[in-house]
């Protein structure tokens, strides 16, 4: 059904939920969980995303786990639904206890092949690339720089 709003007004619409979204955990002081997947072409380069809202940079495919999913389930449903594809042999790379907007946030980091070149959706998703792991684009932004460090510590 969102598809049917025109992509101009879904991201002003995205831009509004994520502000909101951002004061709504400062004052309740809790997060949900949320998921990013280290995604990699056949080359062994990483997929990196931005967003149309939020700050700007560049960031692992994600987002937050519904109530009655399994993180796993949500990192194949974040890369279906921003990229358009699969990840195959996807695996746990480790979970980091983090803060998100000023409250408590677990994410849990993901890795693993995927199927297809990247397909952004122009709404969320408004680039996607692969990129060799010593020429990484900027900015990054910090979380993605942790999650990087953690997979880059886990991989070896």
């Amino acid at each position: 059904m969102l598809h049917l709003i025109p992509k101009p007004l879904h991201q002003l619409v995205l831009k509004i939920g994520h502000r909101v979204r951002h004061h709504w955990r400062q004052v309740r002081g809790t997060t949900g969980e949320g998921v990013s997947v280290i995604g990699r072409d056949l080359q062994g380069q990483i997929l990196l995303v931005r967003h149309s809202y939020g700050p700007d940079g560049w960031y692992f495919p994600g987002g937050g786990v519904g109530r009655k999913e399994t993180p796993e389930s949500a990192a194949h449903r974040e890369i279906r639904e921003e990229v358009g594809c699969r990840v195959d042999g996807m695996r746990l790379v480790g979970v980091i206890e983090e803060t998100l907007s000023g409250a408590p946030h677990r994410a849990h980091i993901f890795d693993g092949v995927i199927d297809a070149m990247p397909q952004p959706d122009g709404r969320e998703i408004i680039e996607a690339r692969f990129f060799p792991t010593h020429s990484l684009p900027e900015p990054l932004s910090p979380r993605t720089k942790a999650r990087l460090e953690l997979w880059e510590a886990r991989r070896s």
